[in-house]
């Protein structure tokens, strides 16, 4: 239980293990050697791998996440750290221009960047594994009881593999036969328990207790939270940024308002799109244009103007499914609407239809994942329907997205349907990650193959 402090050497040494491994792998089968002495040539190289790990892991720091910490979170330190890494190996090659075989050095760099991606991938899964099974944890208490304690609770509770040990709540009002004692009981208490961490919930405690509380966990070196009422805000994530000793509250932006995160997704736009382009849609699109043609009079393609980014209006690709008719920017398609042909009902049922927004991502309207974009005419109303609709124009609409991978695709009759829509819209706006696009896109795919009853 005591022994947590010392994780973060443990980590780092583990990496160097797990490199040096790698790197003597890689030695024996390209140059054929065992013995990498001081005098082989790569014995210089051999340092400076070990040497450009260290500085990468405390530069960006990945050893020093808490508990807490998500696991794609450690995962996104650590790209970053092996992305650093690779800098300096680059930098190293350069200064040592022709002296290496560069080959050899790029199959260490990827064989050492997998082994130490293997070892923190095992090293945070053994030790949530350990944590669930009752060991390394952390004895805790709450002090002020009432909702956001018993929710704090409730996470210790459900979230083994944190390491967290509830001992008790503390506070001068309830009367609750849940609450162990006094606030200033803590400070008696504390040994007895053997408490590592006090989490003090301000709406219920006043600055007196607050600050006696503080100076006993300083003296003790006890560790201790502050946890302040947010729930009234309507953003999840909330940073705290001193004006010289006044705490000022900041909104962040959202996940994509990164330049590296719109970057990253750009990038996987792209990669996604070109590939499919090559392998599906190069005899896919030949196919369905024949099949539409053969089925209905028109054009294979239809366009509708729909709401983008910044709720600017571009136009969006689709294959017909449906007889040319004079409402197709005012109604939605419904279960039994006449004007589905029937090669539209098969392309709507298995999302084929949106196809040629492809071409809308190559140019930069929309994303592969994303909320879907709506007709001008509904964005106009369903803004004036729904709370906070707008937060789902803060990123490119997408080809699919939550709501369609969780069954809200289709017509929205009902305010029900609108409503949770919206409200998945803005939870992957506000949460987006590469891994989560990724998900989607694996869950879009086994709907499209079973059919989907909403698509009509």
């Amino acid at each position: 239980m005591r022994y947590s402090k010392y994780l973060k050497e443990v980590q780092l040494i583990g990496d160097i293990l797990f490199l040096n491994i790698a790197y003597f792998i890689v030695y024996a089968l390209i140059i054929g050697q065992v013995d990498i002495a001081e005098r082989s040539v790569y014995f210089e190289p051999y340092l400076f791998f070990n040497i450009a790990w260290i500085i990468s892991a405390f530069f960006i720091k990945i050893h020093d996440d808490s508990r807490t910490a998500s696991f794609e979170w450690i995962i996104r330190k650590l790209l970053y750290a092996l992305s650093f890494y690779l800098i300096l190996i680059f930098a190293f090659l350069g200064i040592k221009n022709g002296v290496y075989d560069k080959p050899f050095v790029f199959y260490a760099y990827c064989a050492t960047s997998f082994a130490i991606s293997l070892f923190n991938i095992g090293f945070i899964a053994f030790l949530k594994y350990y944590r669930k099974e009752g060991y390394n944890y952390r004895n805790v208490v709450i002090v002020g009881y009432g909702k956001i304690a018993s929710d704090l609770r409730k996470y210790f509770t459900y979230n083994p593999e944190l390491g967290y040990r509830f001992m008790g709540y503390f506070d001068n009002k309830a009367s609750n036969s849940v609450v162990r004692g006094k606030v200033s009981d803590v400070m008696e208490m504390t040994k007895a328990l053997e408490v590592d961490e006090i989490y003090c919930i301000l709406p219920y405690l006043d600055y007196t207790e607050v600050n006696q509380l503080t100076k006993f966990a300083e003296d003790n070196f006890i560790k201790i939270h502050a946890i302040p009422d947010f729930r009234g805000f309507p953003y999840k994530k909330i940073e705290v940024q001193l004006y010289d000793v006044i705490p000022v509250l900041n909104f962040p932006s959202q996940p994509l308002d990164d330049h590296f995160n719109r970057l990253l997704k750009r990038i996987f736009d792209i990669v996604i799109t070109v590939f499919l382009g090559i392998f599906v849609f190069s005899w896919l699109v030949p196919l369905i244009a024949i099949l539409i043609k053969a089925d209905s009079k028109g054009s294979v393609f239809f366009k509708q103007m729909r709401s983008g980014i910044n709720n600017e209006p571009f136009v969006c690709y689709k294959f017909r499914t449906m007889e040319e008719n004079e409402v197709s920017d005012q109604r939605q398609a419904t279960k039994t609407d006449p004007r589905v042909t029937r090669i539209g009902a098969i392309l709507r049922m298995t999302n084929i239809d949106e196809v040629p927004q492809f071409l809308n991502v190559l140019k930069g309207e929309m994303s592969i994942v994303g909320p879907r974009p709506h007709m001008l005419k509904h964005t106009e109303e369903f803004y004036q329907q729904v709370d906070k609709f707008m937060l789902r124009h803060y990123v490119k609409p997408g080809i699919t997205g939550l709501a369609q991978a969780k069954g809200y695709r289709g017509e929205t009759n009902t305010h029900y349907k609108l409503k949770n829509r919206v409200k998945l819209d803005r939870f992957y706006v506000e949460n987006w990650s590469l891994l989560f696009d990724i998900k989607i896109l694996i869950s879009t795919f086994f709907v499209m193959l079973k059919g989907d009853k909403n698509a009509y």
